[in-house]
């Protein structure tokens, strides 16, 4: 199990290697960080298959309910970090 933190450098690396990449899309921008993952052209999928690959790197267990409807990246990160320092207290 991880105690690091989860970051935008993470979070870019697993889209990546789990959805590819948009060329369109620049993570790096603030509008990016607050738009929805859907708006930036990753479907439920890449979603998944992103939480996925997080869940086993990180050794943390996302709640689905995230995933729903609206995720961003600065929504996604904030989740993750959450979980990760939930399971480092247990």
């Amino acid at each position: 199990m991880s105690t690091q933190e989860f970051t935008l450098v993470d979070l870019k690396r697993i889209l990546l290697e789990g959805a590819g990449a948009d060329e369109g899309v620049d993570l790096d921008s603030d509008t990016a960080l607050t738009t929805d993952f859907v708006s930036l052209g990753y479907d439920s999928l890449a979603l998944l298959e992103t939480g996925g690959r997080i869940e086993r790197e990180y050794g943390v267990s996302l709640d689905e309910e995230i995933f729903a409807n609206g995720l961003t990246p600065n929504g996604l990160l904030t989740a993750v970090n959450a979980s990760i320092q939930e399971a480092a207290v247990a």
